[in-house]
């Protein structure tokens, strides 16, 4: 089958097979997206961000994606430089969207977010992402090696300190057991390793670049409990002494948080820490407790108490 194609000059192609054609009549529409202006941009009067402490203030804040369905309503709690604050509650509470406002992927309708007092849409973009290291769900990969992915968190990073936070975080042993070691590539996003080998490479990644500010969203949950454990340790050592935020549906990944936020249709419906909120019986202890229900029956035991570790949220 002969198609028609536009070259850069304007003239015509032909060719063959299956391959894409761009009409004579949309020409270039196709690449319309080039030239789309981002919603989210530096103010003419922005400065660079400043972190000192990494004290991080949310204050009355409210976003919605479509106006006419508010996500939260007034949003106020503090991640104090140096502790964790977290984030639960059911799918569409507005957990992650708390960490896309901060990362000005979205900018908030109303009210504001400061770190160490220094308002967030004051401050550049690249200075503001520069200064927060995100380990996601589902960690994105280049089809490169190992030292290559792990580098691009920094890229004058020398071999010797990528096998410094492989160590710390706690894949170095693991990657040296590949054939090709650091040099493995690990396939496109990834898919050469397993969830619990991405999370850890993840992590690395981030110790690598040292953020003042972490944020975790959902860093376990495609993972089972025993890879948990190794990643929690890692976890452990990205989070001293750097101001934490995280997003868990896996509680037994925060009861050391100094503060828990629990959201429900975008309000703050109760905070504390885990041994307050289990006290109080609310909605954290509610889950808890299925998560512990779900943990035990699991295991095949009928002992269902939250001092239980549990295993993944059923919600």
């Amino acid at each position: 089958m002969d198609c028609v194609g536009v070259q850069s000059s304007g003239a015509r192609t032909h060719t063959n097979g299956s391959l894409l054609c761009l009409s004579t009549q949309n020409d270039f529409s196709n690449y319309s997206i080039l030239h789309t202006k981002p919603t989210v941009t530096d103010a003419e009067s922005s400065r660079e961000l400043v972190i000192k402490g990494g004290n991080v203030n949310f204050e009355k804040v409210c976003f919605a994606y479509d106006e006419r369905r508010p996500l939260l309503g007034g949003i106020s709690s503090v991640a104090e430089a140096g502790k964790t604050l977290a984030f639960v509650g059911k799918t569409g509470s507005g957990k992650s969207t708390i960490l896309n406002l901060l990362h000005r992927y979205y900018d908030i309708k109303d009210g504001s977010i400061t770190i160490d007092d220094q308002d967030i849409h004051g401050v550049t973009l690249s200075s503001l992402r520069a200064n927060i290291g995100i380990v996601p769900q589902k960690p994105e990969m280049f089809h490169r090696s190992i030292l290559e992915n792990i580098r691009y968190a920094r890229l004058n990073a020398k071999d010797e300190e990528i096998y410094e936070v492989c160590m710390a975080a706690a894949i170095h042993d693991r990657i040296t057991t590949f054939p090709d070691g650091y040099n493995t590539k690990v396939g496109e996003r990834g898919v050469r390793l397993s969830g619990g080998e991405l999370q850890r490479i993840a992590i690395a990644r981030v110790l690598l670049r040292s953020p003042k500010i972490v944020i975790l969203d959902e860093a376990t949950s495609a993972v089972d409990t025993a890879t948990e454990a190794v990643i929690q340790e890692s976890i452990e050592k990205l989070s001293s002494g750097r101001t934490t935020i995280v997003v868990a549906h896996r509680l037994s990944t925060i009861v050391r948080a100094h503060n828990i936020i629990v959201l429900d249709d975008g309000k703050i419906v109760e905070q504390g820490t885990h041994a307050e909120l289990i006290i109080k019986k609310g909605k954290y202890a509610e889950l808890w407790k299925q998560q512990t229900a779900i943990a035990k029956q699991d295991e095949g035991a009928a002992d269902t108490s939250c001092d239980a570790v549990p295993a993944r949220l059923a919600v």
